[in-house]
């Protein structure tokens, strides 16, 4: 840290009572146990505590601190409508507005005009000041775990904003605006610099325009392919250096938003929906060429965060939040490769969410019936897919109910583990309490030890417990000790 940092972070953990000299972390074990927590944790049932339930219930040894989202996904209490869990406040936070949980320091901003993120849900609370120091006596490490989601009504946003089909401002950021990536290297750098953390791990759940186009993720079937992103100028002149011709790239996607339509409608094409499709990217090649231009933005993201990490501190261990949809669609799945996220990677905390999953991967199927692989029915979509994804579950009707088994959970892995070969830890993402409605699958703790171990099995370096830990029962928290005990 430089000598500026040092004095604030100094400052912040004398005002929480805490003393600024760290002990040097004790010998970590083999694995990586690690659990995903938002500052709302610590505020309601205090720091200690927290941590000492982490280690004596489950083993955890590496915590996932919610440091920046405006997403109720990994920060915040329990979602609203969702039963609350037996810890922590038993309210809602109806007014969440999310942001940065850490301090933000402004001079590593000047380069972007999103500089205003403090969050303001918990005024005066630094969650990193406030949680090192204890987690380090005790022998844990503490990653900042941030993640690609905002809000519409931040001061500045509408210069980062993704340009949609259509020329709408989108919710989502541009990867190719000079500003976004200034954001992103700022926030790496603050957090890099500003406390001693352990490592780093950023999330972007987000696809390019082509699948969104498809409806190809759960969800899916809501989607408008007229507002698929990004068409904004970066985007544009990112297009030209490359040699893709702009106009043709738009006047192919809005056939394709027409395509979808008429293919939601039930208007069968005479040569069938596949063809259809694939007759129109073999037409407007510049549609794939287009998403390849998403995900090279995306892609560099990754790389530079990496690359500014570690040159500010080579110890620094630095992953990636490897999103859900990478279980489902077979598109998403392909721009994904595992082998390319060796050269920016020390870690990858693949999602492999199967209470929830089940629920989702309904979702999907009956989303990509309507569009792409029409020529199915859901229940022979979901079979195509059991076929290209490599794993096995149950019927379409029962899957909301029964959700993925431990067996998905063992396949998922060992492909991440075979994929990356060596040098990159996997740490699955496991699933505890991940909200679903009141048809579907709920966790139980022998869920949460079967996925425990089988993703051990599979060769896992470890684990992670997620979402979040304020909507975890404990008795799941436990099971997943048991687990590493049994």
């Amino acid at each position: 840290m430089d000598e500026l940092s040092r004095r604030e972070f100094a400052k912040l953990i004398a005002a929480a009572g805490v003393a600024a000299s760290f002990p040097q972390q004790a010998q970590a074990t083999r694995r990586t146990i690690g659990i995903q927590v938002g500052a709302v944790s610590f505020v309601d049932e205090g720091v200690a505590p927290v941590l000492d339930r982490f280690q004596h219930d489950s083993g955890i040894n590496a915590l996932f601190v919610a440091t920046f989202t405006y997403g109720r996904g990994i920060a915040g209490r329990q979602v609203p409508g969702q039963p609350l869990p037996d810890h922590g406040k038993q309210e809602y936070d109806t007014e969440f507005h999310g942001g940065n949980y850490a301090t933000t320091h402004p001079q590593y901003y000047a380069h972007t005009s999103l500089k205003n993120i403090q969050a303001p849900d918990h005024p005066g609370f630094d969650v990193l000041a406030s949680v090192l120091p204890q987690a380090r006596s005790r022998g844990m490490k503490t990653f900042c775990w941030y993640e690609d989601v905002f809000r519409r009504d931040l001061e500045g946003i509408e210069r980062l904003q993704e340009v949609t089909l259509s020329g709408k401002k989108s919710g989502t950021l541009c990867f190719h605006n000079p500003e976004v990536q200034a954001f992103w290297r700022a926030l790496t750098e603050d957090y890099a610099r500003s406390y001693p953390v352990d490592g780093l791990m950023w999330g972007s759940e987000r696809q390019g325009p082509f699948g969104n186009a498809l409806g190809a993720v759960h969800g899916g079937a809501r989607s408008n392919a007229s507002e698929v992103t990004c068409f904004c100028e970066f985007c544009k002149r990112e297009a030209s250096t490359r040699g893709i011709n702009v106009q043709r790239a738009m006047e192919g996607f809005t056939k394709l938003a027409a395509l979808v339509r008429e293919t939601r409608e039930g208007s069968r094409p005479t040569d069938g929906y596949f063809v259809s499709y694939w007759r129109l990217l073999v037409k407007y090649p510049e549609i794939l060429a287009w998403e390849k231009l998403w995900n090279d933005g995306q892609q560099s993201t990754y790389a530079n965060i990496y690359r500014l990490a570690k040159s500010i501190r080579s110890d620094l261990l630095v992953g990636w939040h490897v999103w859900h949809n990478n279980s489902f669609s077979p598109f998403y799945r392909a721009e994904q490769d595992y082998a390319e996220f060796r050269n920016y990677s020390d870690f990858l905390k693949v999602v492999i969410y199967n209470n929830c999953g089940g629920a989702r991967l309904a979702s999907y199927v009956n989303s990509v019936s309507r569009t792409i692989f029409a020529d199915f029915s859901p229940d022979e979509a979901l079979g195509l897919t059991y076929k290209m994804q490599n794993y096995q579950e149950a019927a379409l009707t029962d899957l909301p109910r029964k959700g993925l088994s431990a067996d998905y959970v063992n396949r998922e892995t060992h492909r991440a583990v075979i994929g990356v070969a060596g040098g990159v830890k996997i740490w699955p993402g496991i699933d505890i309490d991940i909200p679903t409605t009141a048809e579907e699958k709920k966790t139980e703790p022998q869920d949460v030890r079967d996925a425990v171990r089988a993703a051990l099995a599979a060769g896992a370096d470890g684990v992670i417990l997620s979402r979040k830990y304020s909507e975890m029962r404990l008795a799941n928290l436990r099971a997943a000790g048991e687990a590493l005990n049994g």
